[in-house]
């Protein structure tokens, strides 16, 4: 039985639920599994460049031609306009943006026919996302992994409130990894939610092993928010991690945490498996990830526990 809300019947999904488009871990295998399985798939462009981008589009439809699947694209991407021709020209039904003002592409990739989501992490700027003209918007607490808002609002909070500033559909992310969590934000009012930290070690997630094995060993506090000054982003705890925490508690400038930065450090940590020196970004949600698992596997298991945890409260009436 499908969980029928504003978000499946905009998406044309089977439950409301959007897979995360993660850099270095939201590949076309990803996608394709998540829409297999009855929710929205997404590539993560943000660590591609256009070709490949094209390459991922093309293996996703082949292997879902039916839809039920889009591209995550970071707006402050360098190849942001070149990605945006690629997916005008392999007509990507549905189009996520993040890291920017939704004001920049909407209308185009909407004139064009398509559903345009954009994450943000305020009442506030879900405000504009709807003044844009988005089909609906995803906000983001800080429990999230990888980059975050400045204002540090939790979920609990950002999505209730979210949903009393907005008319468009609400879709919940950050700390959402199990069906409590989604019965959760259902409750608070979200017409889906969007989970990332629950599928990175997935059996189709493109994450190096080694990654996947660091999620599966984290507990909890085992990560931190760290470049406040720059773009702040959530990580695993690890010795680059721990070198960032400390240039922060001197006082490091904006240079000193560009210099710790440098070139390629998620690329190295995500996707080539370097868990000491690399950026690992992930939620506080890690904790709850006990194993590798195949993509559909863990979300119908999120579904049902969900269904049961509706009904349990349903109970108590």
């Amino acid at each position: 039985m499908a969980l029928q809300t504003a978000v499946t019947k905009l998406l044309n999904i089977r439950y409301p639920v959007i897979q995360g488009g993660m850099i270095w871990v939201s590949g076309w295998k990803l996608a394709a599994a998540c829409s297999r399985a009855g929710v929205l798939g997404l590539i993560g462009a943000g660590s591609m460049d256009p070709e490949l981008l094209r390459h991922h589009i093309q293996r996703l439809r082949q292997a879902c031609p039916k839809g039920g699947w889009g591209v995550n694209l970071p707006i402050f991407f360098q190849h942001a306009e070149a990605m945006i021709q690629v997916i005008e020209d392999e007509n990507v039904p549905v189009v996520v943006t993040s890291g920017g003002s939704p004001g920049v592409y909407t209308a185009r990739l909407k004139d064009a026919g398509r559903r345009v989501l954009h994450v943000t992490s305020t009442p506030k700027l879900a405000l504009k996302c709807q003044s844009a003209g988005v089909d609906a918007v995803v906000v983001e607490g800080f429990e999230a992994g990888g980059h975050n808002g400045r204002d540090e609002l939790t979920t609990m909070t950002l999505v209730g409130r979210c949903v009393d500033t907005v008319d468009i559909p609400v879709i919940a992310a950050g700390g959402i990894a199990d069906g409590r969590s989604m019965a959760a934000a259902l409750a608070l009012g979200a017409a889906g939610v969007q989970i990332g930290t629950a599928l990175v070690a997935s059996e189709e997630s493109s994450a190096h092993p080694a990654f996947k094995q660091a999620v599966i060993e984290a507990n909890d506090g085992d990560t931190a928010l760290l470049m406040r000054q720059l773009i702040p982003v959530r990580t695993l705890k690890n010795q680059w991690a721990h070198d960032v925490m400390a240039a922060e508690a001197r006082g490091a400038d904006k240079d000193t945490l560009l210099n710790l930065l440098g070139e390629g450090r998620s690329r190295r940590g995500m996707f080539e498996g370097d868990w000491q020196q690399g950026e690992l970004e992930i939620g506080q949600a890690a904790a709850g990830v006990k194993g590798i698992r195949p993509a559909g596997e863990i979300i119908e298991d999120m579904v049902a526990q969900c269904r049961h945890t509706i009904a349990r409260l349903a109970a108590l009436q």
